[in-house]
């Protein structure tokens, strides 16, 4: 049956990288955002790739606009199927030069955001007892790093908001499932157009990955939403492991390296910020869901891919293994070889006395 998902944060990025993917598949997309350019450019590619789009103009950190537009879609739709939280604003600054309105509003987006979305969903979710809620998340989620602290801090209260929730539903035997898909860096329009106060351009900590990864891990994780989260790109499971084991340590590392290599050689952008108004609004441009960094993005992870098909994998690793063995006991003379089915040929024996 056609689905119908709704995507905050649908106008540029891993929303609407994601938006691709479910307009592929036919389903019914409702994209919500601020940049009216965005969602209009967005709802096009919909179109074109065989979904039917709704576009729903809100700020996230609204409660009554996103319920507005959860009505809306339920309106033209019918229930929703998948509710995907993925809208976030943030700022680039050491922590005492963020304002305490930008601190302020970079949660309200970035937290309350997925808490509203996910309040909405739950709401009519629940009383039909079926649903799936997926969480966009961030390795920073549990391991800060520099220059990031109102990030960091709402990525790691989503984890947390999200762990409570999930209890909750499974106490009262809830069919409505909530999950989280944990992200690397992502080459996304948001280090052009953030907040800053750094003295040279923004990037992801490389590696860097296209938001087409990002965007399977989101899906995959709606299909199979029972696991507690998953983690997209080997850079988020070894940051997290890394952080589990040798915290202190990864402390100095980024006190030491975390400030350069969240910047290029650039100058600053010099455009405005979106944190408080959109950047693509009705007389804005579409920056689409790529960034800058094509030239040095991944467009697969090995890592994620065995996360959405483990079985398929493993069986092909078992296969390539047994041919391997096969191969090397070959070569040796092993079983068969000396046409002895395998007997052991007969030694010496020495004579006594």
């Amino acid at each position: 049956m056609t689905q119908t998902v709704v995507i905050t944060g649908a106008s540029a990025g891993i929303g609407r990288a994601t938006a691709r993917l479910y307009a592929g598949r036919g389903a019914n997309i409702v994209l919500i955002a601020r940049g009216r350019a965005g969602l209009d450019a967005a709802a096009k590619e919909v179109e074109s790739l065989g979904g039917r789009p709704l576009v729903q103009v809100a700020d996230v950190a609204e409660p009554d606009q996103v319920d507005a537009a959860a009505s809306a879609a339920e309106e033209h739709f019918g229930p929703i199927d998948v509710w995907i939280n993925c809208a976030f604003s943030t700022v680039f600054a050491p922590f005492e030069e963020i304002t305490q309105e930008e601190y302020r509003r970079a949660t309200d987006v970035t937290y309350l955001g997925f808490v509203n979305g996910t309040r909405t969903a739950l709401k009519r979710m629940l009383p039909r007892d079926r649903g799936t809620i997926v969480q966009v998340g961030s390795a920073l989620g549990e391991r800060s790093v520099p220059l990031q602290s109102v990030y960091c801090g709402a990525k790691h209260a989503i984890n947390g908001f999200t762990s409570s929730l999930r209890t909750e539903l499974l106490h009262r035997g809830s069919a409505v499932h909530v999950t989280i898909a944990q992200m690397p860096a992502v080459n996304t329009p948001q280090f052009s157009w953030v907040t800053t106060r750094l003295p040279r351009h923004p990037q992801p900590v490389p590696p860097i990955y296209q938001p087409e990864v990002a965007a399977r891990g989101v899906v995959h994780a709606a299909d199979h939403p029972r696991r507690k989260q998953y983690y997209v790109g080997a850079t988020t499971l070894a940051t997290i492991w890394a952080n589990r084991l040798f915290p202190a340590l990864l402390d100095r590392y980024l006190a030491r390296t975390g400030f350069d290599s969240q910047q290029t050689g650039r100058r600053p952008p010099t455009g405005e910020s979106n944190l408080f108004a959109p950047v693509d609004g009705t007389e804005g441009t579409d920056h689409e869901a790529h960034g800058i960094f094509d030239e040095v993005a991944h467009r697969r992870s090995f890592q994620a891919a065995l996360a959405r098909h483990p079985a398929a994998i493993a069986s092909a690793l078992a296969v390539g293994a047994a041919a391997t063995a096969r191969a090397a006991l070959g070569r040796r003379g092993g079983p068969g070889a000396s046409g002895h089915g395998g007997a052991l040929r007969p030694g010496r024996v020495r004579r006594r006395g």
